[in-house]
């Protein structure tokens, strides 16, 4: 038994499944779990000492590379001075004006400590300002485990929704209406029906939770209209997107401004940190200056914003994001040339320094062709990726991540064990 083993099964005993997030566990691939030791760069070890590569970088954060010596060096500075305060530091000062100067869309931004508490609230401050009930969503894209946000398509277009996890009410889901991405008339529809209702669109401009499917610049342009016409909130997640994709996310790649904007993954560096922020008439409804009521124990708290001021200044340096992209685009055109040589119904696509890879002729526009994809063939080939070195999602519906960390001999050496995975396959 290895010591992966070892621990998965000590694990079971205390953890729910094992693992404190749920696709962790593997249940989609099958096997056991990796539980890791250490992280150098673009690798990481596991517990029974061997090295892979990782294209999963903690689900997006680690744009770096693992343990940078500058991040290590601007966290280790501020634990020494204190792990927590419950009050004001000038470091969250100094992060909130670096994302208000960064995203021209956002004149004030409120920080706290991941990415579901940042979507949670910027919904709510849109009901509150607004003083409307309905939230629109899209099929396939994720926004964090709150109550209103867990919701799947009804049976129909434009139905209410279902709620899509136990413990959820049907009162609940019913505020929340389900729509196909990159669908703009269902969009249209959803307004001419329920305009004078909708509080909120919320969107991943470039989702990333039903692995790598880009709006269209058609659909978000819609949107932006539908909710200027119609008094609506335009959300953007940029959880995932948010300095990932370019030096201004995916609103400063598409050039289409949101009213309001969530954060994370990025800005924390690898330590947990959220953000939701937006235009100053709407963000003067948080508490303590309007009646939206918000707090959190741990928001701002000085060690995460060290890790990510320390990340966020060194990624908007000139040409970080251009050398990202060449990095991406190297992966991604070195997997598609291997896939047509060996002629595996197989595609892969990116955005800025995000991939997906999918086992199907070309890449999904939709949740709907996701859901297309050969299942059992992308877990044969994760296994085969795992066994030789290179960490993929243990799903085949989540993004892939390059690092500034990952050079050219990681991109060289993932392809060729892409080649072997595939040949094996033919």
């Amino acid at each position: 038994m290895t010591r992966n083993d070892e621990l998965f099964r000590q694990a079971q005993a205390f953890i729910p499944g094992g693992v404190n997030s749920p696709v962790r566990a593997f249940r989609a691939v099958g096997g056991t779990p990796r539980f890791f030791a250490r992280g150098e760069g673009a690798y990481f070890w596991d517990a029974d000492g061997k090295r892979y590569i990782d294209y999963v970088g903690s689900w997006g954060p680690l744009i770096l590379g693992h343990a940078h010596p500058g991040v290590v060096e601007a966290v280790r500075e501020t634990a020494l001075a204190g792990l927590s305060f419950g009050a004001p530091t000038a470091l969250e000062v100094e992060l909130a004006e670096l994302l208000c100067t960064a995203l021209p869309s956002m004149a004030l931004v409120r920080l706290v400590s991941s990415g579901t508490e940042a979507t949670m609230t910027a919904l709510r401050l849109a009901r509150g300002f607004t003083g409307r009930p309905r939230i629109v969503k899209f099929e396939g894209c994720y926004h964090g485990h709150a109550d209103a946000l867990l919701v799947k398509a009804g049976s129909g277009a434009l139905t209410l929704g279902n709620p899509s996890s136990a413990g959820v009410t049907p009162e609940t889901a019913g505020h929340t209406t389900v729509l196909a991405f990159n669908d703009v008339q269902q969009l249209e529809d959803a307004f001419r029906r329920h305009g004078d209702e909708i509080a909120a669109v919320i969107v991943e401009p470039v989702a990333g939770n039903m692995n790598l499917v880009p709006g269209s610049r058609e659909f978000l342009q819609a949107m932006r209209a539908l909710c200027t016409r119609h008094g609506a909130v335009l959300v953007f997640d940029e959880v995932m997107t948010g300095f990932r994709v370019g030096p201004q996310g995916a609103q400063g790649h598409y050039g289409i401004t949101p009213d309001l904007t969530t954060l994370g993954k990025v800005i924390g560096g690898g330590m947990p940190v959220g953000a939701f922020g937006g235009r100053r008439d709407i963000m003067e409804r948080i508490a303590p200056l309007g009646p939206v009521y918000q707090a959190g124990t741990l928001s701002g708290n000085p060690v995460a914003v060290a890790a990510g001021l320390a990340t966020l200044k060194l990624v908007l340096e000139p040409g970080f994001f251009d050398r990202l992209a060449a990095r991406t685009v190297s992966l991604v055109e070195g997997l598609n040339g291997v896939a047509k040589r060996r002629g595996a119904a197989f595609s892969a696509a990116h955005v800025g320094g995000m991939f997906g890879v999918f086992f199907r002729a070309a890449p999904p526009a939709s949740y709907a062709e996701v859901m297309q994809s050969d299942k059992d063939a992308f877990n044969r080939f994760f296994h085969a990726m795992l066994e030789a070195g290179v960490y993929l999602a243990p799903s085949a519906y989540e993004a892939g991540f390059v690092s500034s960390a990952h050079g050219e001999a990681e991109i060289a050496a993932t392809i060729q064990a892409a080649d072997r995975a595939l040949a094996a396959r033919a």
